[in-house]
Formats: structure tokens, sequence, C-alpha cells
């Protein structure tokens, strides 16, 4: 049987969770929950903050439309952040929303925009980002959502990182070495992986990821994957073998 109830409501809220501390709904909220999902007066939801864990709560009206819950018991304490920091280049749209959940259900961390010299997009709505963000926390009972930085340039990303940490570099052009034995020994919450757009990374840019050392290049594979699939593929080998199992 499954640890989790996927099938109850469960909503993201950015206010404070404790018991009897009422949480009034934004109006798209209380309607998703009363009109889209049908939910009764009194009716049970889950509901998280990212902060205080989860909190089984009930629904009850406020004015003619409105709603709130109130919060009944914490069913689920606030885990630690042990996730890998996830830096791409930025992708269409429709792409874009795709890459930005997976990497949620992946257990990223942080999410970091960064312009490279081949990138195609060089603007970004990062209120969508983040929209996207909280709906697969909800879809998938996440409760840690990852922090959003601003777009940056590959330059000031490089030169952001602390000597410290290691860069999992997504190199189509490195040797196909199995990722496996490359990431042996590392821990998922000390990398940044890092994807680059389409077209791949300029000499430039491989020089100066290299230069740097404590730096891990890897190989996706002997095909060439699309950027929001190396997303996934790229996460899923760090926490196959560094992370959520190691």
């Amino acid at each position: 049987m499954a640890k989790y109830d996927f099938r109850a409501p469960r909503l993201f809220v950015n206010a404070p969770l404790a018991a009897a501390q009422e949480v009034v709904l934004a109006p798209d909220q209380a309607h998703y929950l009363r009109q889209v999902m049908r939910l009764a007066n009194g009716a049970e939801t889950l509901v998280f903050n990212g902060r205080d864990g989860e909190w089984l709560a009930r629904l009850s009206p406020s004015g003619k439309r409105g709603a709130v819950l109130q919060p009944q018991k914490q069913i689920r304490l606030q885990p630690e952040t042990f996730g890998p920091i996830y830096a791409f280049a930025p992708l269409k749209q429709a792409r874009l929303d795709y890459m930005v959940q997976k990497a949620v259900e992946m257990g990223a961390s942080r999410l970091s925009p960064v312009l490279t010299q081949f990138t195609q997009v060089n603007r970004m709505n990062m209120d969508r980002m983040r929209a996207n963000a909280i709906e697969a926390a909800e879809q998938c009972g996440i409760l840690v959502l990852p922090e959003i930085d601003e777009l940056m340039s590959f330059e000031k990303w490089l030169a952001a990182q602390p000597a410290s940490s290691r860069i999992v570099f997504c190199d189509e052009d490195g040797a196909e070495k199995s990722p496996v034995e490359e990431l042996r020994g590392a821990k998922a919450e000390e990398l940044s992986v890092l994807v680059g757009p389409e077209g791949g990374f300029s000499e430039s840019e491989r020089r100066a990821l290299l230069a740097r050392g404590n730096v891990i290049r890897l190989s996706l594979g002997p095909r060439i994957l699309r950027a929001d699939t190396a997303a996934v593929a790229a996460l899923a080998l760090v926490q196959a073998v560094c992370g959520d199992w190691r």
C-alpha cells in the first residue's frame, strides 16, 4: 500500500500553518476547492507552505465565494533539503514548464537559469516558473519548494560557485564513461547539475568549466538529448547514485 494518499486534494499556501490558525485562501484557490473540486463545507484537504510540514485542514466558507482552511493536525514534519542544485539554459515556454516541473519532482533544491553563449531564450517569466514549481509540489506530495534564482550570465554564475562545491557538467562532447562511476562518492546536496542549451556549450565555456577544477564532466549517453529530457536524465542519475537512494 502506498505511504501517501495521492487522492486527497492538496494545496500550497503562503501563510503560517499551526493548529487553530485560520488560513484565508486566495480567490483562485477558493474557486479551485469549491467549484472545481466540488468540496463541501467541512471537507478535509491537505495543505503545506514549504516551512511547517503538511497539515490536515477543514474547509469553511468566507463570504459568498471565499473560503478559509482551518488546520486540524500536522501529519508530516517539514524535511530538510538535501537535493542538488539544477542550473540550466532557459528554454522556450512549453518546454521550460515541463523542465521546471520535472526538476521539482526529481528533488532539485534550487533552480538556477543561466544565460550561455548559445542560449536562444534570454527572458523568463519568473512568476510562471514559480507557479509550475508549486503545481508539481502539490501533485507529487513534495513539501520542500526549491529556491528559484533570477537569470544570470554563465560567467556570473560560474564565478558565484563556492570553491568547495562540485559542478556536474553535462556535456554531449564528454567521454562516454560510466556516469555511475563518475558520480560515486559525491553527495547530491553538494552538487550543482549544469545542463546547457540545445546548441550545447561553447568552447570557451567548456574551457572555463574544466579550468575551475572540482568538476564532474558527465556524458548522458550516446544519443543527443533535448535539454528538457537531459534534466530528467541527469537528475535521475544524481539521485540514484548519490542522492535519494544512496
